[in-house]
């Protein structure tokens, strides 16, 4: 029997997820705390600065006190890989919204998550169908959560755009910034997702934010720079910093559309991963 057929899998499973939700709420990865570090010793807007520094002591006392950094913990999202010799199943599926209640109950996390029209509150931030888990092979068994608050999710877009439109695209990441304005919790990160389908290029959005800031392309820097250009600053308060990064992601499409999408994140650029030990 392969450690896939034992109930202890699952036990571990939802472990890391709890783990790993308990990270990305309480500690911001390295290379975007090293962003705003940076935007805070460059900024000249007096204003922008001590908001900066405002967010930095938020996130020192996160990590002081184990607590959430934002009071929107939101919904995470996750992403698991599996290696060839574990096959996806219902109670890996089940496995992670275990995780996820205990995690809510456990560090604590706000219950986000409601009926779409109803607005019933599970108070779990799980439910039949929640939270989303996307799946793909890998070397080793690994749980990535993202979780997503609703002040960027809401201001984020997609549009359809024609072939020949192509080059209008960077066009519609910065007025997706300028649209946006204070309201995602500048300064802010844009995953971009540019081809597939409709719903392919908001997964392809949101899957850019996995992907650390280190370094960036020149079209990225370019739209960021952009960005920044609008002024609209920290929580929007004006400022040199708007934007502390852009990531885009693209895959093939038909031949007759070119979706776009721009997945917004706030400063809060939570992301964490844990590795499930096999045995």
């Amino acid at each position: 029997m392969s450690s896939a057929d034992t109930p202890d899998l699952f036990d571990r499973i939802a472990a890391a997820t709890a783990k790993a939700i308990r990270i990305a709420e309480i500690t911001l990865p390295p290379d975007v705390l090293n962003r705003i570090v940076a935007a805070s010793e460059n900024e000249t807007s007096p204003v922008a600065r001590r908001e900066l520094m405002h967010i930095l002591e938020n996130i020192r006392l996160a990590e002081e006190r184990q607590a959430p950094i934002c009071q929107d913990t939101g919904i995470p999202v996750v992403y698991l890989t599996l290696p060839p010799d574990i096959p996806y199943t219902p109670d890996i599926t089940e496995a992670v919204r275990r995780g996820v209640r205990e995690a809510t109950k456990s560090i604590p996390l706000r219950p986000n998550l409601v009926d779409p029209i109803s607005r019933h509150n599970t108070g779990t931030n799980t439910s039949a169908d929640m939270p989303a888990v996307h799946v793909s092979a890998g070397d080793r068994l690994q749980v990535t959560v993202l979780p997503k608050g609703a002040g960027s999710e809401n201001v984020s877009r997609l549009k359809m755009f024609t072939p020949t439109e192509k080059d209008r695209i960077p066009e519609f990441i910065v007025e997706t910034a300028l649209l946006a304005g204070g309201r995602p919790c500048p300064p802010i990160i844009l995953g971009v997702g540019i081809g597939g389908t409709f719903d392919g290029a908001a997964s392809l959005a949101k899957e850019a934010l996995l992907v650390p800031l280190d370094q960036m392309t020149p079209e990225e820097e370019d739209i960021c720079r952009n960005v920044n250009d609008l002024g609209i600053g920290p929580m929007g308060l004006g400022g040199k910093t708007t934007c502390l990064g852009v990531k885009i992601k693209s895959a093939g499409c038909h031949t007759a559309s070119l979706p776009v999408a721009v997945n917004i994140q706030c400063w809060a650029a939570r992301r964490a991963t844990v590795e499930v030990p096999l045995s």
